[in-house]
C-alpha cells in the first residue's frame, strides 16, 4: 500500500502541468531579453535594486519589495526606442508603459499605481514621496558616482570617433558631482556620498595626469 502511494505520488508530480513563471521572473527575463545597455541596462536596474535595499535596511525602513523590484527593474524600459514616447521624458512614459510587462501576470494589481509613482520620480532631479520611491531615486542617483559611474560614463563614448568622446565623459562625471549629492534624500544615501565623490576625484585627477591635462584624451 505504501509502495503504491509513494508511486502514485511520483506520477503526478510528473504529471502535473508546469507551473506558470511568476511576476519577478516575467519582468527579470524582460529586462535582461531587452534592456542591454551600458549605463542603464538590465545590470544598473540590478544595482539599482540591491542598493536601494540596502540603504533602507541600514536607515530603519520597511519597503514594499514588490514594488521596488518591479520599479527598479522598469524604470529606464522607456530609455530605449521601442518603449519611448515622443516629446515625454522616459521616467513618465515607462510610468505609463509597466503593463505592457505585469499586464497578465501575478503582479498585485494595487500595487501598480505606487510602482508607476517609484518610476516617475526615479531621477535625481525630481520629489519622491513614498518610501520605495525615495530609496529607488537615491539608488539610481548614487549609481552615477564612484567607479561605477565611471564606467557607466565611458561606457557612453562613441567608439567610432563621434558625440560622445572621452572628454565629453570627463565633464558629464564633473558635473554628476555637483548636481547629484544636493538631490540625495534618505540618510543613508548621504552617507555614501563622501565614499564615492572621494572615487571620482581620485580617477579624474589621475586621468588629468595621465592625459596632459585632458589634452591627449
Amino acid at each position: 500500500m505504501i509502495r503504491k502511494f509513494l508511486f502514485l505520488a511520483v506520477l503526478a508530480a510528473f504529471c502535473a502541468p508546469a507551473q506558470a513563471a511568476g511576476w519577478r521572473d516575467t519582468v527579470t527575463a524582460f529586462a535582461d531579453q531587452n534592456l542591454n545597455h551600458p549605463a542603464w541596462g538590465a545590470s544598473h536596474s540590478r544595482r539599482d535594486y540591491a542598493l536601494a535595499k540596502r540603504m533602507a535596511a541600514a536607515d530603519g525602513v520597511t519597503l514594499d519589495d514588490d514594488v521596488l523590484f518591479a520599479a527598479s527593474f522598469l524604470h529606464d524600459m522607456s530609455a530605449f526606442p521601442t518603449w519611448s514616447v515622443k516629446g515625454q521624458d522616459h521616467s513618465d512614459a515607462a510610468a505609463g508603459k509597466i503593463d505592457l510587462v505585469l499586464g497578465g501576470t501575478d503582479f498585485p494589481k494595487a500595487k501598480l499605481e505606487a510602482v508607476r509613482a517609484a518610476i516617475r520620480t526615479h531621477m535625481f532631479g525630481r520629489d519622491p514621496v513614498a518610501p520605495e520611491a525615495r530609496y529607488l531615486h537615491d539608488a539610481d542617483a548614487l549609481d552615477w558616482l564612484g567607479a561605477i559611474g565611471v564606467a557607466r560614463q565611458f561606457g557612453l563614448v562613441d567608439p567610432k570617433g563621434g558625440a560622445p568622446m572621452g572628454p565629453d565623459a570627463v565633464r558629464a562625471i564633473q558635473t554628476l558631482m555637483d548636481k547629484v549629492p544636493p538631490c540625495v534624500v534618505t540618510p543613508a544615501g548621504k552617507a555614501r556620498l563622501a565614499t564615492l565623490l572621494a572615487e571620482d576625484k581620485a580617477f579624474l585627477e589621475a586621468l588629468r595626469r595621465e592625459s596632459g591635462d585632458w589634452a591627449d584624451l
